[in-house]
């Protein structure tokens, strides 16, 4: 996602925001603004609301929770809140649960948080349907470079997510390495057919066991994503 994605921005909780959250929304292309309390907040709103929230209640508990309530209690209630927390926090979330959406355990791993995040905001990434690719549970958005399977976002490079794509624009269809390599990489790539090979191995694996056969292999063709036409009117 990139930062012009979310038109809106995010309110972060406290101000300063610390180096490791400030670096992962910014990598992550999220806007945000830091605040120091709901006053703050409020007076830094911009006209169009706050489209989230992320509240670490981790080191300051009472600032984090009360700025929630704030958030949640407006006319108008700021959906898609996500908090941190530590460990000895987690009895805590029952008592709570209608202040939140989502949380994450603090110290955060930077892709763990994004994942979150993206699934927290996946109706504001995934923008307009004619851009997105769906495919029995595999949604993938054109504009974004998103791409998730049953709700969960898929952590893909750039030529595997180019492949994912060219392969589910095109169910049924069977091609070779070759017109692979030629159609997803480009005439100027001088690699083997073994870089399809890898990179078909690496998307099954992320689409986990169960769905690795939605990418099939047809011996002595090449490869076909999902059924065939006529595979589909015989089952």
């Amino acid at each position: 996602m990139t930062s012009d994605r979310l038109s809106q921005l995010l309110a972060v909780f406290p101000s300063p925001a610390p180096i490791d959250l400030a670096r992962t929304l910014d990598l992550a292309g999220f806007r945000w603004k830091a605040v120091a309390s709901a006053d703050d907040a409020a007076k830094s709103e911009p006209a169009e609301g706050w489209s989230g929230a992320i509240i670490m209640c981790d080191e300051d508990p009472e600032g984090g929770w009360s700025l929630c309530r704030s958030l949640r209690k407006r006319d108008v209630p700021v959906e898609r809140i996500l908090v941190l927390v530590n460990g000895s926090q987690l009895q805590d979330l029952d008592l709570r649960d209608d202040l939140y959406d989502d949380f994450c355990l603090a110290p955060f791993h930077p892709r763990e948080l994004e994942a979150r995040l993206r699934h927290l905001f996946w109706f504001e990434i995934k923008g307009n349907r004619e851009s997105l690719i769906e495919y029995s549970g595999l949604i993938l958005n054109v504009e974004t470079y998103q791409a998730s399977f049953g709700g969960h976002a898929l952590d893909l490079t750039f030529m595997e997510y180019e492949l994912l794509k060219f392969l589910a624009q095109n169910p049924g269809k069977v091609f070779s390495r070759e017109t692979l390599l030629s159609r997803v990489w480009g005439y100027e790539y001088f690699g083997g057919a073994r870089t399809v090979d890898v990179h078909i191995r690496r998307l099954r694996a992320k689409l986990g066991e169960e769905h690795a056969n939605l990418i099939q292999t047809v011996r002595s063709v090449g490869y076909r994503f999902g059924q065939s036409k006529w595979s589909a009117g015989n089952n």
